[in-house]
């Protein structure tokens, strides 16, 4: 045997008891695989959970693979005597599993319808190869009739015994796919009155999860709002730490404010003492300024004098010039009447 396809899923098989509940025939997803056997010419689905063989089922062409949901698909095994039920993690695998079952179907189909020409085929031959050797008897051999009539006779009887056990076999196998299609039918019963109550346990399940979508909505916006709070938080531990800072600095100047403190009497008595000074020289410079205005006044009353002076002496010259030119006129009068004399 060769695996052909493979693909993993959860396996199922219906409850023996109730034949409605399924039970989980594995833990988690395993292997399924496909097998085809080259000597018999026939198609397998196995699976195996560690060491314990959980499907076994030989396709036959009458199997039928029926999609129940998206994700989950059974079909009946009159051999085993139970419904196989698979789940898978997407609805691309699960398509992909119906697709191969029926195409392995199909081809157990031909094999069989194969097999049954190959049997016809060889009757027909073996039949053909009685009669003829029964013809070539007669032909060469002129016995007796009744050597000849009682190996007919016994051709017959073995003939005929064996349509009988063939007949017999093909009757047990009728009675046999008859039994198999009343298990089948009542598991389609029951696969179907299954079905319904997956249809309800899956509304359930479907308001169920728009519960918990409107409940995780809420908590995403909590957690928005949880965000928000802890930005606002983080924002604010940012500002406390930069108060904090300012505060230090702040701390770090009154220090320095105190320690300058100290110094303060010694820069008051200082301060004092210049101020002291600077009265006496502010008074020593209003005495100065009262002398420069006083000696400004003297100075103006000097200029003013000066200028009268000066015009006084302008007079006094102008005069005395004329007084000279009286005495030169008197010399050239009296030099003019000496030289008369």
């Amino acid at each position: 045997e060769q695996p052909i396809f493979t693909t993993r899923a959860h396996v199922f098989q219906i409850d023996p008891s109730t034949k409605k509940n399924w039970v989980p025939a594995s833990k988690q997803a395993v292997t399924v695989s496909y097998f085809y056997d080259v000597t018999r010419n026939s198609y397998r689905i196995i699976s195996v959970d560690g060491a314990k063989v959980i499907i076994n089922s030989t396709i036959t062409p009458n199997m039928t693979f029926t999609k129940t949901s998206q994700k989950f698909g059974q079909w009946a095994d009159s051999r085993a005597n139970t419904v196989f039920g698979l789940g898978f993690s997407s609805e691309q695998q699960l398509t992909k599993f119906a697709e191969k079952f029926q195409e392995v179907k199909e081809a157990a189909k031909l094999a069989r319808e194969k097999s049954q020409e190959k049997i016809e085929t060889t009757s027909n031959h073996s039949q053909a190869s009685s009669v003829n050797g029964t013809d070539d008897e007669k032909a060469s051999h002129a016995g007796p009739a009744d050597t000849h009539l009682k190996s007919e006779n016994d051709k017959l009887k073995i003939a005929l015994t064996q349509s009988a056990a063939n007949v017999k076999k093909w009757e047990i196998e009728l009675q046999t796919l008859r039994e198999s299609n009343a298990r089948l039918t009542t598991a389609l019963q029951e696969s179907a009155a299954s079905v319904e109550q997956w249809k309800k346990q899956f509304s359930i399940c479907r308001d169920e999860n728009d519960r918990l979508r409107h409940k995780i909505d809420e908590l995403e916006e909590q957690c928005n709002e949880i965000n928000r709070e802890k930005e606002k938080n983080s924002q604010l531990k940012r500002r406390i730490e930069e108060l904090e800072s300012e505060l230090r600095e702040k701390e770090t100047e009154l220090k320095d404010l105190r320690k300058q403190s100290e110094i303060i009497p010694q820069l008051m008595s200082e301060c004092e003492y210049v101020s002291e000074k600077l009265e006496a020289a502010e008074r020593d410079n209003q005495n100065l300024e009262d002398k420069v205005r006083s000696l400004k006044t003297d100075i103006e009353e000097s200029k003013y004098r000066q200028r009268h002076l000066k015009v006084e002496l302008k007079s006094f010259l102008e005069v005395l010039d004329g007084k000279i030119d009286d005495l030169h006129d008197f010399r050239r009068g009296l030099s003019k009447l000496g030289t008369d004399n």
